[in-house]
Order: structure tokens, then C-alpha cells, then sequence
């Protein structure tokens, strides 16, 4: 495969033990991504230039500023809100049409829905998850280790399974594809009812009937749950 394959990185994720090891992959890119932001490369002219066109989306600002860099925000603001207000300078609503005719903004609410679409760190994050995917039905294809590590995990959550059957029609044919999807279809189901069998049991905790009873693997199972269904990362 000409484009960059990312074994190592794949192989050991699947190592873990946890809900979804496509959301594992993913938080580490974006934890490496914001890392990555807030450290020296602010300082660079060509990562600035890149950060001032994209901006940053709501959920990464947060996550940024948790990080605790303010000096490194409020430079990289100091410089992306001046390039904001030189665009929106040359652009000028309209008030109000001629004959016939509406005011016509499209110019400006296009601008306007471009930034707000734009994140310097999801782009960083999603050049490299998308060879991530790729990664996983290429070892399937041609790693027999990696297929039994990957029958024995415990499944995804229900938009990164969306993704793996929708990549492996894309990148997996016949007897490979088959299996691909058969194995995937039973993983997501499979644990995805282990889990729900857990909050079962976490919510029969409180009925006093159960209160002397062992809670068995039912006291992480909400932010498990939470994982499979929403792909959160909430920590017990």
C-alpha cells in the first residue's frame, strides 16, 4: 500500500482492554493534536497561518483551555481574530434589496458557515484516524495475529461500527468483506448486550430486594454504556 500504514499504533490499541478500541484511537490522536497546539508550534509562522484560517470548533476550545496554556490561546486568538475581522470587514450584509429583489448575504453566511465547520485540531486528528480505519482492514487482510486479536475484543461503539462496515465495503471484497462484516455485526451486538445486561443488574442494585446481592461487573456499566452508545469517555 503506497499511503502510510499505522500497525503499531493499531495493533497495541487493540491490546487494551476496553469498550471500543476505535475510541481509544481516536482519543489519543486528539490528546497527542492538542498537545501538539499548545506547545511550541503556536510559536511557528506556518502552524499560526493554519490556526488562524481554521479556528477551533466548541468541543475543542474546551479541551484546550482545560489544558491549562493561556498565554498560548490568547496569542493564537490575538492572531486569529484579527485575520476573522479583516474577512468580515470586506464582507457587507445588506440591508435590504432593490425591487423584487431580497437583501442577498449569501456571501457572508457562507463565510460564516465555513469557520464555524472549521477546526484546526479535528483536521490534524481526522488526516491521520481516517489511515487508522485503513490500517485495521489492511491487517485483516494480511495479518492472521491481528484477525484473532480483533475477533476477541470487545466490540465498538455504534458510530465506529457505522464506520467499519462502511470502510470495509470500501476497502475488503468477497470471502475477506463476508467475514469482515459477519464478525463486526456479532462483536457490536454481542458486547453491546454484555453490557446492557450489566446496567440491568446496576439498577436492580437499588431495589432493596437486591441490596445484599454482589454487584458482579455492574458498577462502571452507565459510563460503559455511555461509551457504546454516545463513545464518551466518562472515568469511574
Amino acid at each position: 500500500m503506497a499511503e502510510k500504514l499505522y500497525t503499531i499504533p493499531v495493533n497495541d490499541t487493540f491490546d487494551m482492554d476496553c469498550e471500543c478500541p476505535v475510541c481509544e484511537m481516536y482519543r489519543k490522536l486528539e490528546n497527542d493534536a492538542l498537545d501538539f497546539t499548545l506547545g511550541p508550534s503556536y510559536m511557528e509562522e506556518d502552524i499560526r497561518a493554519m490556526t488562524d484560517k481554521a479556528g477551533f470548533c466548541k468541543d475543542h476550545v474546551a479541551k484546550m483551555y482545560v489544558k491549562g496554556n493561556r498565554l498560548g490561546m490568547a496569542l493564537m486568538y490575538q492572531t486569529h481574530t484579527y485575520e476573522l475581522i479583516k474577512q468580515l470587514e470586506k464582507i457587507k450584509p445588506e440591508s435590504k434589496g432593490g425591487f423584487l429583489k431580497k437583501a442577498d448575504n449569501s456571501k457572508l453566511e457562507s463565510y460564516i458557515k465555513e469557520l464555524s465547520g472549521s477546526c484546526f485540531i479535528c483536521n490534524r486528528i481526522n488526516d491521520v484516524f481516517e489511515r487508522y480505519i485503513i490500517t485495521i482492514m489492511y491487517l485483516w487482510k494480511n495479518d492472521n495475529d491481528f484477525k484473532e486479536k480483533y475477533k476477541k475484543s470487545k466490540g465498538f461503539c455504534i458510530e465506529h461500527y457505522g464506520m467499519l462496515i462502511e470502510y470495509a465495503s470500501k476497502e475488503l471484497s468477497g470471502k475477506n468483506l463476508e467475514e469482515f462484516v459477519e464478525v463486526t455485526r456479532s462483536l457490536f451486538l454481542d458486547n453491546m448486550k454484555r453490557v446492557k445486561e450489566d446496567l440491568d443488574w446496576f439498577i436492580d442494585k437499588f431495589d432493596y430486594r437486591y441490596k445484599d446481592e454482589p454487584w458482579k461487573n455492574s458498577k462502571d456499566a452507565l459510563p460503559r454504556m455511555l461509551q457504546k452508545v454516545n463513545g464518551s469517555d466518562i472515568k469511574e
